[in-house]
């Protein structure tokens, strides 16, 4: 592979986070822009890279080939399209935009592009969730009969915490859905095969008022002394329906103490049931009718993507940092022709937007709603 020449729009933890998946995969990292020109300084100086004064300095660098979106959300859509525009691939983190209108334009600018244009749905990546996947498709589990699960987390359990993404303005209409939930739906369709066709919703606001936000990171930033109203969901519950008629629900939450990160999904089929929990991602639990069994991931047991994920010796644990990894690795390794089996891309974003506008619209109604393709 030809070492590809990255630029970083977003500088905080996810940022770093794909600085570091771009390094391992072998790119060379160009340059960052961050929220400001001093801060993008900042940065570049601790990286050793060329600090971007905007998002106008980075589309103009002719020797990027690839721009990483790791903004608030509301910058997603615009400086997705402008990189897509000037003939830049892409990847952007989820949601792809705050409005389904605007991922749309997105999933459009890059059919017609034709640039590879990724949405970070990392989760895939965990080598047991391709094991449950291929024991899917294989027949295994028999007709799904009911799908069910959470992703709970506590990081703004408490009024003193708060951050960019609490304001519609910045993180969009949708909070804790569009932010954990779509990963859900993203993992579970996939896994599955099943399309989620009617959803019933509905969301609660906890904490009526957080302190100021006085920094944007993501954990929850201790406000100063002034309150503000929250206007997006701290908890939401969804029932789906499937184009087949099979059930799923989901419970989502940002106020769930000492749940850090727990995406957890349960498939129950009429022969056999698998369940993950990414908060113990080494193994994937199976359930028959007269015994269970755990899967453990292992580079020379299962299903043949599993084994090509699973790129350390059992016993050795994987987790979130492999998953992003793999990710950017499949990302870059599509851009240079070489297609890689279930990478997300801005098709998997809008289809996320249209599940969360769905899901909103819901909550907002009351009412059963069909979610379109």
């Amino acid at each position: 592979m030809s070492r590809l020449n990255i630029a970083i729009v977003g500088a905080g933890m996810i940022g770093a986070v794909h600085r570091r998946a771009a390094l391992l995969a072998g790119a060379n990292v160009a340059g960052v822009c961050a929220s400001t020109p001093q801060r993008s300084n900042e940065v570049a100086a601790q990286w050793g890279v060329r600090a971007y004064a905007d998002i106008e300095a980075v589309i103009a660098d002719r020797d990027v080939q690839v721009v990483h979106v790791c903004t608030p959300n509301a910058q997603h859509a615009p400086y997705a399209k402008a990189a897509l525009e000037a003939g830049k691939h892409v990847i952007c983190e989820k949601p792809l935009a705050t409005s389904l209108d605007d991922a749309a334009d997105l999933a459009a600018t890059a059919r017609r592009t034709g640039l590879v244009a990724t949405v970070p749905f990392v989760y895939r990546y965990h080598p047991v969730v391709r094991e449950a996947r291929a024991r899917v498709e294989a027949g295994e589990l028999g007709p799904v009969r009911l799908m069910h699960g959470s992703y709970l987390q506590d990081w703004l359990m408490d009024a003193g915490s708060n951050n960019w993404r609490v304001d519609p303005a910045q993180g969009g209409p949708s909070r804790v859905f569009a932010d954990i939930g779509s990963h859900w739906c993203d993992l579970v369709e996939w896994v599955s095969g099943e399309r989620f066709a009617e959803v019933s919703a509905s969301f609660a606001t906890v904490i009526a008022e957080r302190a100021a936000a006085t920094r944007q990171s993501f954990g929850g930033a201790s406000g100063g002394g002034s309150m503000q109203a929250v206007r997006s969901e701290d908890v939401a519950a969804a029932m789906f329906r499937t184009a087949r008629g099979v059930l799923g629900s989901v419970t989502v939450s940002q106020v769930s103490p000492g749940r850090k990160n727990r995406l957890w999904f349960e498939i129950d089929g009429a022969r056999a049931g698998v369940a993950f929990d990414q908060e113990d991602s080494e193994r994937l639990w199976f359930g028959y009718a007269d015994h269970s069994e755990t899967f453990l991931r292992d580079p020379n047991a299962g299903a043949a993507e599993q084994r090509r994920l699973a790129t350390l010796p059992a016993g050795h644990a994987q987790g979130y940092a492999q998953c992003f990894e793999a990710f950017v690795a499949d990302t870059y390794a599509t851009i240079e022709g070489t297609a890689r089996e279930g990478l997300p891309t801005f098709e998997d974003g809008l289809r996320a937007a249209r599940i969360t506008d769905r899901v909103v619209a819901s909550a907002s109604s009351r009412q059963w709603l069909d979610i379109p393709g």
